[in-house]
């Protein structure tokens, strides 16, 4: 499992709202465009298959910034809640 930082610029209201609503379903809103989402590889392609038919890439911007453990440890936090961090063991 990754962190991945998904940042949107979507002018459109009913179609940010839509992105907005969908992302709320894979991960935790930290500022209004700004989503940490901690999916694994599977579940990270279900949400860009998702995310596809509401984003005009002509007028739209989504970014998707996977952040490694090494990158975590760098990321610095004022105010917020602190960072999603991936679970760091797995019960069998």
């Amino acid at each position: 499992m990754l962190l991945y930082l998904v940042t949107y610029d979507i002018p459109c209201n009913k179609r940010r709202q839509k992105v907005a609503n969908l992302l709320e379903g894979y991960g935790r809103r930290v500022q209004y465009s700004v989503f940490e989402c901690v999916l694994p590889a599977p579940k990270y392609r279900e949400l860009r298959d998702r995310l596809r038919p509401h984003v005009k890439i002509e007028v739209d911007s989504v970014r998707f910034y996977p952040l490694s453990g090494h990158t975590l440890g760098q990321v610095e936090v004022w105010g917020g809640p602190d960072v999603l961090l991936p679970p760091t063991s797995v019960i069998v």
